[in-house]
């Protein structure tokens, strides 16, 4: 089936079964619409096969609920995609595996030269992405590592933030600002669930290592089973394990999820607990103005730049796509936000006016010349939205074949 053929049949039907999605660049961004070929001439010389019928067609599938992280993420999807001439259609499942999957089928089906896939367990991602890859498409995860039987899917990319180092980030900043001069261990209620989530099982490695090396004694677990509304779930958790402590008996509270962060700090706060300390992994827009609001609570976070990292896998799928010769795995490194660092201005689009190494790509893919050399000749006929201006995923209308 041709592209545009399946553009006037696939998507219709795929928007009819409520997929939440971006199309033209002119709808979602008010963009200057194109009005000649993307990079033509440059494009079938670096990804012949892809452009074998004229176009280079990308869908990006995120397992999140929509929010400032999986905004953030599309936006660097998109835009990098749409830079190169790409044409870039992204999909939000809301977090629910049941319409993930029939997104990832109707994605199968359709006629797409890659995916890139966020956030999914191991069997989870290599049933739903396995289908894909059979039919020959490029695919290129973000925290998902599609395996099963000792194999993963075929030439699969994975990429994932570095969460030990997240950890490692996290508790020193926590040990530098609890640990007196008497070399007791920093007593730390520790917030989680069970296990079996692969980022959080890697973050609490970190911790569990520092318990074992006498850096850390643990008060207290708190396991949270309802991850349906983790806020309220970490609240009420942990308002009840504070009556177990009186003041200055532990000096923080670890939280390796944001999810679970904005409970805990409004536990403390209702608890007029302001002797425990908060420290956390994760940064959103939510996050910035509570930290703010609970500046004596919340002290620090640890957290990847959710754009950059869209950026990145949009630039390692074109370098599949070109045949380059590139690693299974990459990682993203952490960056420190600290509460003292913020103001009201500040959101998840300009953070990196504080955080100086937020969003900066310096150093990947600088040896692909014809990345830039595609951008440039795309640049010919269409305008690239400025950072922030492209908006949420939604259900909009596909342009005339």
């Amino acid at each position: 089936m041709g592209k545009r053929l399946f553009l006037a049949v696939v998507i219709p039907a795929l928007l009819l079964g409520g997929c939440t999605r971006e199309r033209e660049v002119d709808s979602v961004s008010g963009a200057t619409a194109r009005r000649g070929p993307p990079a033509p001439v440059l494009l079938e010389r670096f990804m012949p096969g892809a452009m074998a019928d004229g176009m280079v067609k990308i869908a990006v599938l995120v397992n999140l609920e929509e929010g400032d992280n999986s905004r953030q993420f599309i936006e660097g999807c998109v835009a990098e995609g749409r830079s190169m001439g790409f044409t870039v259609d992204s999909f939000v499942s809301g977090a629910d595996e049941k319409r993930c999957r029939e997104l990832a089928a109707g994605i199968a089906q359709a006629d797409y030269d890659g995916l890139i896939f966020s956030h999914g367990g191991i069997d989870f991602s290599y049933d739903i992405l396995q289908p894909a890859a059979q039919k020959g498409m490029s695919i290129v995860t973000f925290e998902a590592l599609p395996y099963r039987d000792g194999r993963s899917v075929n030439g699969l990319i994975a990429t994932f933030q570095d969460d030990y180092r997240l950890a490692r980030l996290s508790l020193e900043t926590l040990l530098s600002s609890t640990r007196g001069s008497d070399g007791r261990p920093a007593r730390i209620i520790r917030v989680g669930c069970e296990p079996g989530i692969t980022f959080l099982d890697r973050r609490m490695w970190e911790f569990d290592r520092l318990v074992n090396e006498g850096a850390i004694q643990e008060a207290a677990l708190v396991r949270l089973g309802n991850l349906e509304n983790p806020r309220s779930a970490a609240w009420e958790a942990l308002a009840a394990v504070l009556l177990r402590f009186p003041p200055g008996s532990v000096d923080a509270v670890w939280v390796p999820w944001d999810e679970f962060a904005a409970g805990c700090a409004e536990a403390l706060a209702s608890a007029g607990r302001r002797d425990i300390m908060l420290f956390s992994i994760g940064i959103s827009n939510d996050d910035m103005r509570l930290m703010q609001r609970h500046a004596q609570i919340w002290i620090a976070n640890t957290a990847v730049d959710p754009k950059l990292a869209g950026t990145v896998n949009m630039r390692l799928l074109a370098a599949r796509l070109a045949g380059e010769t590139l690693s299974d795995t990459f990682s993203f490194d952490p960056q420190l936000i600290r509460t003292t660092d913020l103001n009201h201005a500040i959101n998840m689009a300009n953070i990196a006016a504080l955080v100086p190494d937020w969003g900066d790509g310096r150093g990947l893919f600088d040896h692909y010349q014809w990345m830039d050399d595609v951008k440039a000749a795309e640049g010919k006929y269409f305008r690239i939205p400025p950072p922030g201006a492209v908006k949420p995923p939604g259900t909009l209308k596909a342009a005339p074949p």
